[in-house]
């Protein structure tokens, strides 16, 4: 039994300059792979249309977004914990993790992605650009199309352990923890408090859960419940408040001054 740790993707990306093409059936819950074959031909498709940045929602300083996802299947890979940026990634660092909290991380860290469903640090993809609140033509929804499927990996990869639930509600709508896993998940909340308000701020979010995630696996404790992840990072140094249990999980606000 072991932590999972189910984080959202970034908007921005490294795009790799080599390293071979992209192979799915080399990634890790190979119960995607067909899905995950679909939604990479429908997005090489739709990068290709004459309105594909309106299909995509890009903006006119972003078109180059769209050769990366037209090259998608030739272009060069690298591992996602490298491919993967912005203020989360920064701030969790998985490349300068310490050996130990390195070779934790490549069983206790997943990624919510909207091309790949899942993805481990040492799965090797290309940059791409899809939002998890795109649609496709001929496949719909993004997070409709995961839906169904997403489930199946995450049980695999997370056994009979505790689940810490990061994704933002974008991805978050791509996969519920059912009623019978209630008791093993914890959806961490970041609120930044100040002149005694509390509020949601992207910044302060992502940046915090980085951190987190990071300390933990520095740690490496294992915590079985969310009360128990609640007291290591009250141990780690971070005010936690437990909500109450309820049928999607527990919610644990982690309250922060300053960044």
């Amino acid at each position: 039994m072991q932590v999972l740790i189910l984080l959202p993707p970034s908007e921005g990306k490294t795009a790799p300059r080599r390293g071979r093409p992209l192979d799915l059936d080399a990634l890790a819950s190979p119960v995607l792979t067909p899905t995950r074959r679909r939604v990479v031909e429908a997005l090489v498709a739709a990068s290709a249309r004459d309105d594909a940045a309106e299909v995509l929602a890009l903006g006119p300083t972003q078109l180059d977004l769209l050769e990366r996802n037209r090259a998608l299947v030739t272009a060069p890979t690298a591992r996602a914990d490298r491919v993967y940026t912005g203020v989360l990634y920064d701030a969790l660092g998985l490349e300068d993790l310490s050996p130990a909290a390195r070779r934790r991380s490549a069983t206790r860290v997943a990624v919510t992605s909207s091309v790949f469903g899942l993805v481990r640090p040492a799965d090797r993809i290309p940059a791409y650009r899809l939002s998890g609140d795109a649609a496709l033509p001929g496949l719909g929804a993004v997070a409709g199309v995961w839906r169904p499927v997403l489930g199946d990996a995450v049980a695999e990869a997370l056994g009979d352990g505790l689940l810490v639930d990061l994704r933002s509600g974008t991805y978050a709508a791509f996969w519920r923890p059912p009623a019978e896993l209630a008791r093993r998940v914890a959806t961490v909340r970041v609120l930044h408090e100040t002149g005694g308000t509390r509020k949601v701020v992207s910044h302060f979010n992502k940046a915090t859960k980085g951190r987190i995630v990071r300390a933990l696996l520095e740690d490496g404790r294992n915590p079985r419940t969310p009360a128990a992840l609640a007291a290591v990072l009250r141990d780690l140094g971070w005010v936690v408040e437990e909500g109450e249990p309820t049928s999607r999980g527990t919610q644990l606000d982690v309250v922060v001054s300053e960044v």
